[in-house]
């Protein structure tokens, strides 16, 4: 069992992470060309003497690209409702996200760079349904992501999957598109449940405060809605018959 001295280690990192990300200088290296949305990878630095840089994604808002079934200028708040949510269940599956109100190219999210161990097998993962995978389904439902692609999971070099991109989350409509549908209809275990009664409670108090600056009320009613529905089946959901259940492409 870990010493509260060891489990204080990463609970430290993480704060520096978020300190950094939040007030630290922002420098770019270049845009990745690929996103759909204006994405820049840089370092961020709170001590330029001494303190190290932390490499991060910068998603600003300007760099948005309208949506029909999202309000313009909200995917970056929404990518920081994830972790916001994420960290809450105890999950840690979204990487240090936090929202600048100010940036190079304006206000936006910035999201700690993860470097990806390029040895795993996700197809592998996929089929044999490991443990990882199930939590990232499982805060997928919770959050109603309509876009968990597999170039959206990301191993970790120290054994870790995390999921990106959570821009097209909290829709109050159900429009949960994904590649985990391996768990469809599987009864949730009692922990599990018990994680959501803990989310759900949250949404009665700090965890609706935590994400009212990222979300609009009806957003946040209605992933406490989710919660509600998940609990009282005790299943993963089943796709949505009038919403496509797999996004394109899937990788």
């Amino acid at each position: 069992m870990a010493t509260s001295t060891e489990a204080a280690v990463p609970i430290e990192r993480d704060a520096r992470v978020l300190q950094a990300l939040s007030e630290g200088e922002l420098k770019l290296e270049g845009r990745l060309v690929e996103a759909s949305n204006a994405s820049f990878l840089g370092t961020v630095r709170l001590d330029p003497f001494g303190a190290p840089e932390i490499r991060c994604i910068y998603k600003p808002i300007a760099g948005e690209r309208p949506l029909w079934d999202f309000p313009d200028g909200t995917l970056a708040h929404r990518e920081v409702a994830a972790y916001v949510v994420s960290e809450a269940a105890g999950w840690g599956v979204v990487p240090a996200t936090v929202f600048r109100p100010e940036g190079p190219f304006g206000a936006g999210m910035a999201q700690e760079w993860i470097d990806v161990d390029e040895t795993y097998d996700l197809v592998s993962a996929l089929r044999v349904g490991t443990p990882a995978l199930r939590c990232i389904a499982l805060f997928d439902a919770v959050v109603n992501n309509t876009d968990r692609k597999g170039g959206h999971l990301l191993p970790t070099r120290d054994g870790r999957l995390l999921g990106v991109d959570h821009g097209v989350c909290f829709s109050v409509e159900p429009k949960l598109r994904t590649i985990l549908w391996g768990w469809r209809g599987v009864r949730l275990r009692a922990a599990e449940v018990a994680t959501l009664g803990r989310l759900r409670d949250g949404l009665e108090g700090p965890l609706a405060d935590s994400l009212a600056p990222h979300l609009h009320a009806d957003e946040v009613a209605a992933t406490r809605d989710r919660l509600v529905a998940l609990m009282a089946k005790r299943r993963f959901p089943q796709p949505n018959p009038d919403w496509p259940a797999v996004p394109w492409p899937p990788f």
